[in-house]
């Protein structure tokens, strides 16, 4: 996966090496494409681990202090991160070099960056709200 990254930022670059005294273009829909990836990479490993932890507060189930709250949060961020997602896909499939489309990928870029901060914000909370180790209802 790291080599198949790399090669795709490397042919992002055209043109000879920047030494020699030519500029080399920058081809900006691939770079943006790629960071629209990597957003979702970790986009999958949030949702993963929220998924993990849904199962653990079902597993201890409703005699839990915080059972209900942990459950409408982590649904929350489930279901943030899936709007997210999606609207990663339509960046990405978006030409950034289309001069009339720049102005609307920046505020879907904005959205994206909001909505992030407020799945970190949840996230935050329901690794404070998590059974932990010393809890009385762990078995």
């Amino acid at each position: 996966m790291k080599s198949c990254l790399w090669y795709i930022i490397c042919t992002s670059f055209q043109g000879e090496e920047i030494g020699t005294g030519s500029v080399a273009s920058f081809n900006f829909n691939k770079y943006a494409t790629i960071k629209s990836m990597a957003e979702g990479m970790l986009d999958v490993t949030l949702l993963m681990s929220n998924a993990k932890q849904l199962a653990m507060v079902v597993n201890h189930g409703p005699e839990y202090k915080f059972y209900i709250p942990l459950i409408v949060l982590i649904c929350l961020c489930l279901l943030l991160q899936i709007v997210i997602f999606l609207f990663l896909i339509f960046i990405a499939k978006t030409n950034v070099n289309e001069v009339e489309k720049q102005k609307k990928l920046n505020l879907w870029n904005i959205i994206v960056t909001f909505l992030v901060g407020i799945t970190l914000f949840i996230n935050v909370f329901i690794t404070a709200l998590m059974p932990g180790k010393n809890d009385a209802t762990l078995t």
